[in-house]
């Protein structure tokens, strides 16, 4: 009997123990708010109820789905691949009653993507993208907010690389203008229609948008349809912007260079007409220089068929600095050919030409300061035969020749520069300046 009791007095003393330990968890389990179960978005909304593979109000008229936009920033402009980048919030709101729920405080519910495979959302796409994704960090950026009636506002965030028509007849002081069009893949005009949901105000765009190449000039909103032969008709809308270029880039890194090109070229005018290597060097340097603006331009831009506005210059200015070239190759002809006429009216005395120090420099390349006696028969090296002649002649006083040269060169050089000028030379000098002066003004006048 005592070992009875004994076992029985432990048995109870087990069973309050027990008893009060599970109380105990249970009260705990409701203080701890983390522990409660979260109710089922499908019992409050109904999900399994309804067959959300249909729109909205299928079999009846089209569901209006209303669209606005605003744009986060314009991340690039490609002329080479004619696209543009844009990042956006895109919104869509319409209604569907499938989805409404009872609520004494007129509360919404916000969801995240995780509910947009459950339940009908609008197929939009962009039309001519080429790339486009939504953002998936930290979560896919993606929300969908329900109201008691039915509404529905389903948000995503979007970056999307579109293509843009670019015309550069007029590069680079041309105005670009570019579109983003939004559309239904699926549902025609018969069962969705799209429309901006609060007008023109429904494109929205950020006050710190700003490129590094175009100056933004207007962001528009409009709408249309467009047709498929094999699906009919279906509602689009367009994200319209229109760019104009920056022109201080292109003026420092093509026209300045090409502007200077131009007038260094005409340095050669200048230059005494029988200076052979200084005006040839001066001008095949100027007309490389000039094929080197002219490569770098060409291969930052598309290969298009059509002449743009920056060729027009470069060429134009190209041309230029050729025909300075040849008008220098015309001077030194008709001046070598006036020469030869001189030296044939002259005759010969001994075998030996007597010439002044014009005519001597047309052959050997060298001034002279008095009449000199040059053999025309070979010419190994015309300056020093002078100056071996001279210091023959001359050997009780070297330093006299030096000395009277000097001072005969100082006196005269302005005279000589003006007599060996040809007549072309001095047209040149006031004709190119003057024709070139004439094309800036119609050139900048015509495309600005």
């Amino acid at each position: 009997i005592f070992i009875i009791a004994q076992i029985y007095t432990n048995t109870r003393v087990l069973f309050v123990t027990t008893t009060a330990d599970s109380k105990r968890e249970i009260k705990m389990r409701k203080l701890d708010s983390t522990k409660v179960r979260p109710l089922k978005t499908e019992q409050l909304l109904h999900i399994e109820e309804h067959d959300f593979a249909l729109r909205p109000g299928f079999g009846g008229s089209p569901i209006p789905v209303g669209i606005d936009v605003q744009v986060e920033s314009i991340d690039s402009i490609s002329e080479v691949d004619m696209d543009f980048t844009m990042t956006l919030y895109l919104r869509h709101y319409w209604k569907d009653e499938r989805l409404s729920f009872r609520s004494n405080k007129n509360k919404s519910m916000t969801f995240d993507g995780r509910l947009i495979k459950k339940i009908w959302v609008p197929d939009v796409f962009f039309v001519h993208s080429k790339r486009s994704f939504i953002h998936d960090t930290t979560v896919e950026n993606i929300m969908l907010r329900v109201y008691p009636d039915g509404n529905v506002l389903f948000s995503l965030r979007i970056t999307v690389s579109a293509m843009c028509f670019m015309d550069f007849s007029r590069f680079p002081l041309d105005t670009q203008n570019c579109s983003l069009e939004l559309e239904s893949y699926a549902y025609n005009e018969d069962d969705l229609m799209l429309y901006w949901k609060h007008g023109n105000k429904s494109l929205s765009t950020d006050e710190h948008i700003s490129l590094s190449q175009f100056f933004i000039e207007e962001f528009s909103a409009s709408s249309g349809l467009a047709f498929y032969s094999s699906t009919g008709w279906y509602n689009r809308l367009f994200i319209n912007f229109a760019l104009r270029r920056h022109i201080f880039f292109f003026v420092l890194q093509s026209y300045f260079p090409a502007m200077l090109m131009v007038m260094l070229s005409w340095v050669s005018f200048w230059i005494d007409r029988r200076a052979v290597p200084a005006r040839v060097s001066l001008g095949i340097t100027t007309v490389l220089t000039m094929s080197t603006i002219m490569t770098g331009v060409s291969a930052s831009m598309p290969q298009v068929s059509y002449i743009k506005a920056v060729d027009v210059y470069l060429w134009i200015s190209f041309l230029f600095v050729f025909l300075s070239v040849i008008e220098y190759a015309a001077v030194n002809y008709l001046t070598t050919a006036e020469e030869r006429k001189q030296l044939k009216k002259r005759g010969k005395v001994s075998g030996m030409y007597s010439m002044d120090a014009v005519q001597a420099m047309a052959f050997d390349g060298c001034f002279h300061d008095t009449d000199v006696d040059m053999d025309l028969s070979p010419f190994p090296d015309p300056c020093e035969e002078n100056e071996t002649r001279t210091s023959q002649t001359n050997i009780s006083n070297t330093d006299t020749p030096r000395l009277k040269r000097k001072r005969s060169l100082k006196g005269n050089v302005g005279r000589i520069i003006l007599q060996n000028n040809h007549v072309i030379d001095t047209y040149s000098r006031i004709i190119f300046p003057s024709v070139y002066i004439v094309f800036n003004f119609f050139y900048w006048g015509l495309y600005i």
